[in-house]
């Protein structure tokens, strides 16, 4: 099991938080205490965030497949990795396909890119029933990890087990928004014993007795905790809470342990899902030097409070009255296919004669009027400044007022987005901004997806 291994990884986790005590409140006059969930924005989804995720995961190329594993696709009958695949400017080379149904498609994902050296993107949307567990205790993120050869690896894989059992725990129906569960007790039965097999395969596998850190991730409260007391790992457990984000949980989790591990270090990673799987991973010396760019426990810091009616609206959990705006158009699909380029991985032309950027990409130049003498301008991964910008409140939008910016990109470059993640109090002529990948709108079934810009640093704000 030495023969491959994780060779970068990063984390996504959403801007919006729902404080516990605005859901108490808004539903029985009383709080619920302390805490946050993290709630994904109107506009982004389960493909959206694996977009974030691999993204800060590193450099994508040479990367030839893509595994995207979610319990809550934005599209049911057809492929969501390919967006991912296309966001991430690989052209038409490699292979990308769904894990999807469960949140042990995780382990799916990750198995699957551990054999073949790939992605694995996992990424989850988790709606619960208005005042359920579910909706408090869920929460929207997104992680991903790349596979490679052990000798160039962060972390490699050197064992794994599994458990298999056919019971009902939870389920959720095609078309319905939230999931439900069996009595708790019935499920901690069931996940015990299934994990301990696990675990004794994974560690047999490994050749050890014993491990450094334990992850321990499962949709069921009440077994969770249980196994994390079975299995404690010699290293205190620290991860944040975060709560429970489905197929998204364990690589969060994951990740976490990586952005603190030190080299050498062992790695437990249980999955009580619909049986259990385990993965035992051992830190190298790379570790160190080649963590994410910036650590779980500070993305988690700070955030956008959400109203709750907002929150249930974004999940079309309240039918509230429409803007009364014409809405948009249904996107067609030959005009997004023929600028597949620009449209999902954000990249315009730069002109080889006088070096103007052109966005969107053009053929002849504007500057010195060159005809055909463009190279690709990659523009997913740059800053830029707003020059300037105008608040509509009189545009269709989820969530209005509908912001605008005029960026000037770092390196050139000049173009308008719809701002994300932010209100007109964080908008200003200067501000920096960041591309982002996330949905524009939504008609027909048919999801827009293009990139907005989001500020690079924001305060706390009420959404």
């Amino acid at each position: 099991m030495t023969t491959t291994g994780i060779r970068s990884y990063g984390t996504y986790v959403p801007r919006f938080r729902l404080d516990h005590a605005e859901i108490g409140e808004a539903l029985t006059g009383k709080g619920r205490g302390g805490g946050r969930r993290l709630v994904a924005g109107f506009d982004e989804d389960a493909t959206t965030m694996g977009v974030e995720a691999a993204r800060a995961a590193g450099d994508p190329s040479g990367l030839d497949a893509i595994w995207l594993a979610t319990s809550s696709p934005a599209y049911a009958d057809k492929t969501n990795a390919t967006a991912i695949h296309a966001a991430l400017g690989l052209g038409h080379d490699g292979f990308a396909v769904d894990v999807a149904g469960a949140p042990r498609a995780a382990v799916g994902a990750l198995r699957a890119a551990a054999a073949d050296g790939g992605l694995a993107v996992l990424s989850d949307l988790r709606t619960g029933r208005p005042g359920s567990a579910d909706e408090r205790d869920g929460a929207d993120a997104a992680a991903a990890f790349r596979f490679g050869p052990a000798d160039d690896a962060l972390a490699v894989l050197i064992g794994r087990g599994s458990a298999t059992a056919e019971f009902l725990d939870r389920w959720r129906a095609p078309g319905e928004l939230a999931s439900r569960g069996w009595e708790e007790r019935f499920g901690v039965e069931q996940y015990l014993p299934l994990a301990d097999a696990a675990v004794r395969a994974a560690l047999a596998d490994a050749g050890i007795e014993e491990v450094d850190h334990v992850v321990v991730s499962s949709p069921h409260a009440r077994a969770a905790a249980q196994l994390a007391k079975r299995f404690p790992g010699r290293t205190p457990a620290a991860t944040p809470a975060v709560g429970y984000a489905g197929a998204a949980d364990p690589g969060l989790k994951l990740a976490d342990v990586l952005d603190r591990a030190g080299a050498d270090e062992t790695i437990l990673v249980l999955v009580a899902a619909d049986g259990a799987d385990a993965l035992v991973l051992r830190t190298t010396g790379a570790l160190p030097a080649r963590r994410q760019a910036v650590a779980l426990a500070a993305q988690l810091q700070g955030g956008r409070s959400l109203r709750y009616a907002t929150y249930l609206t974004w999940r079309g959990l309240l039918d509230r009255e429409p803007p009364r705006r014409p809405e948009p158009d249904r996107p067609a699909a030959p005009p997004s296919a023929r600028s597949e380029g620009w449209k999902f991985a954000f990249v315009g032309t730069r002109c080889r004669a006088c070096g103007m950027v052109h966005v969107p990409p053009v053929r002849v130049c504007k500057r010195c009027h060159a005809v055909d003498e463009m190279d690709p301008a990659p523009l997913a991964d740059r800053d830029g400044t707003v020059a300037t910008f105008t608040v509509d409140r009189l545009a269709f939008s989820p969530s209005p007022p509908l912001i605008t910016v005029v960026v000037d990109f770092d390196g050139g470059g000049r173009y308008t987005l719809e701002v994300a993640d932010a209100g007109p109090d964080e908008i200003a002529i200067g501000t920096r901004v960041q591309p982002t990948f996330r949905r524009l709108y939504s008609v027909e079934g048919i999801h827009n997806y293009f990139w907005k810009a989001r500020p690079v640093t924001t305060g706390d704000a009420q959404g």
